[in-house]
């Protein structure tokens, strides 16, 4: 089975952790979130992976690696302008006969069952199949109305919370015919969520929705990323650890990490390879990414050091703060608020 990895966005939410790599790349619990990704769709009985990301593939050529240790193919595809969410999809299914295509997003965190989705997809003979998740707010979502037999009816775009039965929306990871995008002739963007599956319904086509409990939660923010990691240590979301690292009672650290004895860690924290803690610091929901330094009686909360990052001792950093890969912050300097280092 072919997956196809939505992995084109520019990620610029997240910087300036994506200034030095693509969104898919930021690590989650010691590997590339791409890495994990790899490892599930394996779990998943795919055997070839085409990452769809914009202009320049270099960033992804160690993908070719990870992939191949874990039984999967990967190769790269490169849009010379922006396809939108299914533009670059429809070009690489081209001439594609056999299926069925999982298609998941190169962002989404989610332990969604990808076996049980597929196979409702073969089963049920569908044209395309969409894991579905409940919100209580409609108003800033596409919600997808499905019958008793989980046939989709309608997609009805933000409605009021109240307005329609259904309080299910689309959580970013499809099922696909092999032929499901050749109807829509061109080879410009095209999206998914707003002519892909509306015009499939318009044509007859058998759409399902599986709604699932499952986590689901985009990484596209500090605040989200951090999240993400939370939701993983505290065992909300089942998630691939990278190797070497240590997972216990929400605090995530790897073999080579140092802390002081002294340090305080409180969950959820994320310690990188490499990286150091000094004496009397004091860290809580923070993910330092590799070789990251934090000195003596440093006070952080709420925060994500790139890589090689180095916070001065006695500094206080709290509420959003993101320093970038090799960002320094100067002994005793005080941050607060929705901070980003070097400034975006």
């Amino acid at each position: 089975m072919r997956a196809l990895v939505l992995a084109g966005g520019a990620g610029s939410r997240l910087r300036p952790l994506t200034d030095t790599r693509p969104k898919p790349l930021v690590p989650l619990l010691g590997d590339p979130f791409a890495a994990g990704l790899l490892s599930r769709l394996a779990e998943a009985g795919c055997d070839r992976a085409t990452f769809l990301v914009g202009a320049d593939a270099a960033p992804f050529a160690d993908l070719v690696g990870i992939g191949a240790e874990r039984g999967v193919t990967v190769d790269v595809a490169t849009e010379e302008r922006p396809l939108d969410t299914a533009g670059a999809a429809r070009r690489a299914l081209a001439g594609q006969r056999s299926g069925p295509v999982l298609v998941a997003n190169g962002d989404i965190l989610t332990d969604l069952d990808l076996d049980a989705l597929v196979s409702a997809h073969v089963e049920r003979g569908a044209v395309a199949t969409l894991a579905l998740t409940r919100v209580e707010d409609t108003s800033a979502y596409g919600v997808v109305v499905t019958d008793d037999g989980g046939e989709v009816r309608a997609f009805v775009e933000k409605p009021p919370p109240g307005t329609v039965e259904a309080d299910t929306i689309n959580a970013g990871t499809y099922v696909l015919d092999p032929d499901a995008l050749a109807v829509f002739p061109g080879d410009g963007p095209l999206s998914f969520e707003r002519e892909v599956f509306p015009g499939l319904l318009d044509r007859g086509a058998r759409l399902l929705g599986q709604v699932s409990g499952a986590h689901f939660a985009d990484l596209g923010t500090p605040a989200r990323y951090r999240a993400g990691h939370a939701a993983v240590l505290a065992g909300r979301c089942r998630w691939p650890h990278g190797q070497g690292m240590a997972v216990e009672a929400g605090l995530a650290r790897h073999a080579t990490a140092e802390v002081a004895a002294d340090a305080r860690l409180e969950a959820p924290v994320t310690l990188g390879r490499g990286v150091r803690v000094g004496a009397g610091a004091a860290l809580r929901d923070v993910v330092a990414l590799p070789g990251a330094v934090v000195g003596a009686g440093a006070v952080l909360e709420g925060c994500v050091l790139g890589e090689g990052a180095v916070v001065g001792e006695g500094a206080v950093l709290r509420g959003d703060v993101v320093l970038g890969d090799g960002a320094r912050v100067p002994a005793g300097d005080r941050r607060e608020g929705l901070v980003r280092l070097p400034e975006a």
